[in-house]
């Protein structure tokens, strides 16, 4: 499954579904779908990312890399923020943040540290 060609932003379905609003935004999928693939409703780590990627066909690259501003990210990208509250996935897509918690962003929401990989049909 290729990644969309545009992204409809989807905030999270629960406090603990960044991970899945930002696979579902990638892939089309609707939440329920989602769940099934990553096999939670809650958390889910890097492996459970990579794992949904995989299945998804879409390729992450192998490498974690620091950003300290939103012209660090490639064109397509899955963010991992340490924001005040907890790590949160995001995805950056052609110039946007979209946020599972926060919206449709210009620059990053608060966060101390931001990590990304590129991400690749």
């Amino acid at each position: 499954m290729p990644i969309v060609k545009e992204v409809t932003h989807k905030f999270e379905i629960n406090p603990l579904a960044c991970g899945q609003a930002v696979l579902s935004m990638l892939s089309g999928l609707d939440f329920g779908d989602i769940f099934k693939i990553v096999k939670t409703e809650k958390e889910t780590t890097l492996k459970d990312m990579k794992n949904a990627l995989e299945f998804l066909e879409i390729k992450i690259g192998n490498e974690r890399k620091e950003a300290e501003s939103i012209s660090d990210l490639p064109n397509i990208a899955l963010l991992s923020l340490e924001t005040p509250k907890c790590w949160h996935w995001s995805l950056f897509f052609k110039g946007k943040i979209y946020d599972p918690e926060f919206g449709i962003l210009d620059d990053f929401p608060p966060s101390r540290r931001k990590y990304f990989w590129e991400l690749f049909d």
